[in-house]
């Protein structure tokens, strides 16, 4: 009896321990399914951010809209440090200058970039698609027809799409989805052969790079030509980091910006980006702030000057 009775005080106790672990947990908040790249780069962090934080770290999924529905759950949330959001900052930055936004840049606080991946425009190997110029013929011989993929309107990828469209002076048909997985499963079944994303999905999928939208030629692509080399001067990155809810106090904000820039240096997390190809590219806060509002200020400039539709 007396066992048991140990036994049983021991389990309440651990019990107790638990939940108290589960209480004190952050939740990072990621807006896309399951097993895309934001996914498994929020899953590689994990565990080095709780190591520096010394706290849980929960991974929430809260898919949809391109992310909106994770940044639209991040602005309800208490400004306690208890809740940050893993997102790739092109909706944050574009969304809010659209009609009808559902929030606005204001309602977070850039804490912490992580890394900045090449945008690609890529094909299957058996597409038929091997240039832009094979592309923009193939836009022209059906306007409207021809069909491209995106992880959902109004990311950087599917920017960068309509900005060559309006300099190229073509139209295609954009076809959102809500994750890369499932693009590439649509591109294996010859339901499209067109995708522009995050250039480290070229390798993953054996697919063929037909263009980089940069300035200056990628190392991970030294035989794939940019955008300005082929005549249209578009320079787009994927950019990924931490954001916490406006309101946040600084003294919140510094132990997460810590433990960001901790698990980013960490073996694990270089090891597991470089086996996304992934390329790390760290900004604190004041920096990464700094970037997100010239970004905020340039794709506003890009809804303008190109009467960007993110439909």
């Amino acid at each position: 009896m007396r066992y048991a009775a140990l036994a049983a005080a021991l389990a309440c106790l651990l019990a107790s321990a638990s939940s108290a672990m589960a209480q004190n947990a952050i939740t990072m908040i990621v807006g896309y399914p399951p097993g895309g790249a934001s996914d498994l780069m929020a899953r590689i962090l994990q565990p080095e951010m709780a190591k520096a934080l010394g706290r849980q770290v929960v991974i929430k999924n809260s898919p949809g809209a391109n992310g909106t529905v994770g940044a639209m759950e991040l602005t309800r949330s208490r400004p306690d440090g208890e809740t940050i959001l893993f997102a790739p900052g092109g909706s944050l930055v574009l969304t809010p200058h659209t009609r009808g936004a559902p929030f606005q840049q204001a309602e977070f606080i850039p804490v912490c970039q992580i890394s900045a991946a090449h945008v690609v425009m890529m094909t299957q190997q058996d597409s038929g698609l091997r240039t832009l110029q094979d592309v923009v013929a193939r836009a022209r011989e059906n306007p409207g027809a021809f069909a491209y993929a995106s992880t959902g309107p109004g990311g950087t990828p599917h920017i960068s799409m309509i900005s060559l469209e309006r300099l190229a002076g073509i139209e295609m048909n954009h076809i959102p989805f809500r994750g890369s997985g499932d693009v590439m499963q649509a591109m294996a079944g010859k339901q499209l052969s067109l995708f522009t994303d995050q250039g480290n999905l070229v390798r993953q999928y054996n697919l063929h790079p037909i263009a980089v939208f940069s300035a200056a030629r990628a190392k991970e692509f030294p035989d794939t030509p940019t955008m300005r080399e082929l005549g249209f001067d578009l320079n787009f990155t994927i950019w990924s980091g931490l954001y916490a809810p406006a309101g946040t106090p600084d003294a919140t904000l510094k132990p997460i910006e810590e433990a960001c820039a901790q698990a980013v240096a960490a073996p694990a997390v270089v090891e597991g980006f470089r086996r996304m190809d992934m390329p790390i590219l760290l900004r604190r806060r004041t920096d990464f702030t700094a970037y997100h509002n010239a970004e905020y200020e340039r794709f506003g400039r890009l809804v303008k000057q190109y009467d960007l539709r993110v439909n």
